[in-house]
């Protein structure tokens, strides 16, 4: 079975900084891939050499094409978006305006208002807030309008970078909780970066560790959760 998302021997430099340094990786079809380690060891680079944010050297395919040299919006046509670290949602603009800008490659009008209606169900706090301004939200309604902006581009890979990060536990699980039930109502394969390791590994099928820009071990999410390097380094004990 050919992956739906794939990364062979990717680099990124930031002037001299060598950032990822051959990162190789596979999303399935259906997957949830957890992506973890410690800061700046080069997850969030990952993502954004995927999404075309950053330039990159190595292959980077989507179901066996190769994507690489093509720009982000592109990318977005092919199956593939991101929610991106630290929530990025716009201001100044309203909870509804941000999701329909997840859509801008679309112009079927019914069908992206039952793709904003889905997202009011899988978050109805934001069917509440949907004529409020996205700035003045809190930080856990903000994480989910940048999910949501995301799948309303329809994405076969959904790439989501820190979802849990500054948010309080309770809106945490219902954040994973709400991947999970992507992820088996949508079939959606997930790339997820998280420094949440524990809960990664919880929700995840496998999973990809990295140190300083190199992918140092891969394997079965549960055998992950279980491995004594990785409970000391990772999940505190």
């Amino acid at each position: 079975m050919n992956p739906v998302l794939e990364l062979e021997d990717l680099h990124v430099h930031y002037g001299s900084i060598h950032a990822l340094k051959g990162v190789s990786l596979k999303v399935f079809a259906g997957e949830i891939v957890s992506l973890i380690g410690a800061n700046g060891a080069g997850k969030t680079t990952t993502l954004r050499a995927l999404s075309g944010i950053v330039p990159c050297r190595g292959r980077i395919s989507m179901n066996s094409k190769e994507i690489q040299t093509l720009p982000s919006h592109q990318r977005v046509r092919l199956g593939l978006a991101q929610s991106p670290e630290g929530r990025g949602v716009f201001p100044l603009m309203t909870v509804e305006e941000n999701l329909d800008m997840g859509a801008f490659i679309y112009s079927d009008k019914e069908q992206i208002n039952q793709d904003r209606d889905f997202c009011f169900t899988l978050f109805p706090r934001l069917k509440e807030r949907r004529s409020q301004l996205a700035g003045t939200l809190s930080g856990g309604e903000q994480q989910m309008v940048a999910i949501s902006r995301a799948l309303m581009a329809r994405p076969q890979v959904l790439l989501l970078d820190e979802p849990s990060l500054g948010l309080a536990p309770l809106i945490v699980a219902q954040i994973f909780e709400i991947v999970k039930h992507l992820n088996e109502l949508k079939k959606m394969s997930i790339l997820l970066v998280e420094q949440n390791a524990r809960m990664a590994l919880k929700f995840s099928h496998r999973a990809y560790v990295m140190e300083t820009g190199k992918i140092t071990l891969s394997g079965n999410a549960a055998d992950l959760l279980s491995d004594d390097s990785i409970r000391r380094s990772y999940l505190g004990h």
